[in-house]
């Protein structure tokens, strides 16, 4: 949980207090090193569950606020969008049945959320991308209202000075452009915690970051975005745009971003991490601490190293050196931020008990990691997980190349099962949680591809915003039996519930796949275009994506009917500033506008740029599939 209370009126001068505070927290930390003032001599985990909130057209619901008062329950706490919440449980020693319990946990801060949520009209999803969220959703309105999300965004937004672009390929290529931080708030994850002694810090935090590749790959469960097919686990993409701090000249520069796998193994201890953050990245947020660390040490207690932990809280390394103090202790931890929230949490639990697994087991078989692998090879390894899932070519220790679903079944599943019968986990806990990861790679069927497959399972029937409802629908309906998603029967169009959401506003039907033209382009190319694609409008944009103008077929005949010969540019033929929609104008005003100024298209235009047409055809195709869906309840 991150400190919520931080300084919104952060001049220079409070910067640089600010900064001695987090210089003579390094200090401190370094001395309690020297003195062994750690906790050792015992294994803990942990997770935090973050989690979507949806309504029941199983849209992002913006109703956290409203739920965590429901709940009443401090294990909740907010997150940076206002549909989301996040639940911390309860550290764990590593041993036993305590995989059992955190599932149990787990269900029971799901079943709190969800019985919150249905009091209110919601519902609660477990994925890594809501695939119904839209852009418009993005807006600071759904930001929560605390001053660490609000300073969050004007330092970021200051820092860069200017907009997050960026472009992600995969099946589909999305290109984004937006003006706030809450980009981050389309990634919900399962982050797990695990706890080491000081002396075994670099060994482990090296292992975490050579075995976060093949535990991502059995787990993707992120592969929509914005109605976008990209890669199986997007979340990686999104984030590391998503809050980054960088300028156009540092980007330039190759300045390493915040949210980062790491260029490098780390050598001695966990300071190497704690000092090149600060050292790589300007400090974002400020608070008043009165602790002296110093002289708490003196008196033998564990300071709280506050302005350590805020700034240690604003750089997202997808494997995160944590201190923390309990019970009068302190201790480390590696936090695990590559696993993505969901599918179940039977999943989840399951993907945990792989990396807990392997961080126990080839911790005590390979003395060190960077003996027998190139950094690159893992950091190569991590963006092709992301990227392919089981399909990904994984480069393992000693330089042998092969499916990410061979080297699990092969070779890294029996090294989990060894390391958790080393912890003394229960033998059925083992056989049940391992075997959960057996079958789903064995099976192929991880939560992307079971959302892509259910995608094309429905082919085209309706449109691309009822397919995501459809699919956000039956996540919600097989999270609840339970079942791991490599038993889930594909998603299906369903008629039967509340279809006339997917047709509310233009961009939930609008047509996307635009063919175009410049000014300058010849009359002739236009119409050849109208012929050979079947339309009958034909958008005119200038070189930046800017619409200019429309073409029309009625343009064209009035051209011919004038006796205008060939060589004529679109510009001269062209309807100049047509009137226009966005992609948030609802159906009824665009039947209005073509009512009212007697057009049978509107181009649909965001952030000055063309985004999509809308035709007197899209709106028969809509009435259409209205009509069909009506008769079908009947």
């Amino acid at each position: 949980m991150g400190d919520f209370n931080v300084r919104q009126d952060s001049g220079e001068e409070l910067r640089r207090n600010f900064m001695k505070l987090l210089l003579d927290d390094v200090r401190a930390l370094e001395r309690m090193l020297d003195m062994d003032m750690f906790e050792s001599g015992v294994r803990r985990i942990g997770a935090e569950q973050e989690m979507f909130l949806v309504d029941r057209a199983s849209r992002p619901a913006p109703i956290a606020m409203e739920v965590l008062d429901a709940i009443d329950d401090p294990r909740f706490t907010y997150e940076l969008g206002r549909f989301n919440l996040e639940c911390n449980l309860s550290p764990l020693e590593l041993g036993g049945k305590c995989l059992s319990k955190l599932e149990a946990e787990i269900q029971d801060c799901l079943n709190k959320a969800c019985v919150a949520a249905n009091s209110l009209g919601g519902d609660v999803v477990l994925v890594g991308i809501l695939p119904t969220l839209r852009q418009s959703d993005l807006s600071l309105d759904n930001m929560v209202p605390i001053p660490r999300y609000f300073e969050l965004n004007r330092t970021l937004m200051e820092q860069r000075g200017a907009d997050f672009q960026f472009t992600v390929s995969g099946i589909d290529q999305l290109n984004i452009k937006h003006n706030n931080v809450m980009l981050e708030a389309v990634n919900t994850s399962f982050q797990i915690h695990f706890q080491v002694a000081p002396g075994e810090f670099a060994l482990l935090y090296n292992l975490a970051q050579a075995v976060a590749a093949p535990v991502m790959a059995a787990a993707v469960n992120s592969p929509l975005l914005l109605g976008k097919r990209l890669w199986l686990e997007s979340r990686i993409a999104v984030f590391e745009h998503s809050v980054d701090s960088r300028s156009e000249a540092h980007q330039a520069r190759g300045v390493r971003p915040r949210v980062h796998f790491g260029d490098s193994w780390i050598n001695e201890s966990v300071l190497e991490i704690f000092r090149e953050d600060i050292s790589r990245f300007r400090v974002l947020l400020t608070n008043d601490y009165e602790e002296d660390p110093m002289a708490l040490i003196d008196a033998g207690k564990p300071p709280q190293l506050n302005a350590l932990r805020l700034q240690n809280g604003t750089v997202y390394r997808w494997n995160r050196a944590c201190y923390g103090v309990r019970n009068g202790q302190a201790h480390l931890r590696i936090e695990n931020r590559v696993l993505p929230s969901g599918p179940s949490v039977l999943d989840e639990v399951a993907n945990a008990a792989f990396f807990f697994g392997l961080m126990a087991g080839l911790g005590g078989e390979i003395d060190d990691i960077r003996e027998h692998m190139d950094f690159g090879e893992a950091k190569a390894n991590f963006f092709g997980a992301a990227r392919e899932g089981l399909k990904a070519q994984l480069t393992w220790i000693h330089g042998e190349h092969e499916p990410a679903s061979d080297l699990i079944l092969n070779t890294l599943l029996p090294q989990a099962r060894e390391g958790l019968e080393a912890a003394g986990v229960d033998k059925g806990e083992i056989d049940h949680y391992l075997g959960v990861i057996q079958a789903r790679v064995e099976n192929g069927q991880t939560g992307a591809r079971w959302m892509l497959r259910s995608l094309a399972n429905m082919e085209e029937a309706g449109s691309m915003d009822q397919r995501l409802r459809n699919v956000t629908s039956a996540i919600v309906a097989n999270q609840k039996t339970g079942e791991p998603v490599h038993t889930w029967p594909l998603a299906e169009l369903d008629r039967s519930g509340d279809w006339r959401e997917s047709y509310r506003a233009v961009g939930q039907f609008m047509v996307t796949d635009l063919f175009t033209v410049h000014p300058d382009d010849l009359v002739d190319f236009a119409a050849s275009l109208m012929e050979w694609e079947h339309i009958r409008h034909v958008p005119v944009e200038d070189d930046q994506g800017k619409l200019v103008g429309l073409v029309s077929h009625r343009d064209l005949l009035r051209m011919v009917a004038r006796g205008k010969g060939e060589g004529i540019p679109v510009r001269e033929v062209m309807k100049a500033d047509p009137f226009t929609v966005t992609p948030e104008t609802s159906t009824t005003d665009v039947i209005r506008m073509m009512r009212e100024h007697q057009v049978s298209c509107l181009p649909v235009i965001k952030d000055d740029r063309l985004v999509g047409l809308v035709t007197e055809r899209d709106l028969i195709g809509v009435a259409a599939q209205l009509m069909e869906n009506s008769l079908a309840e009947k």
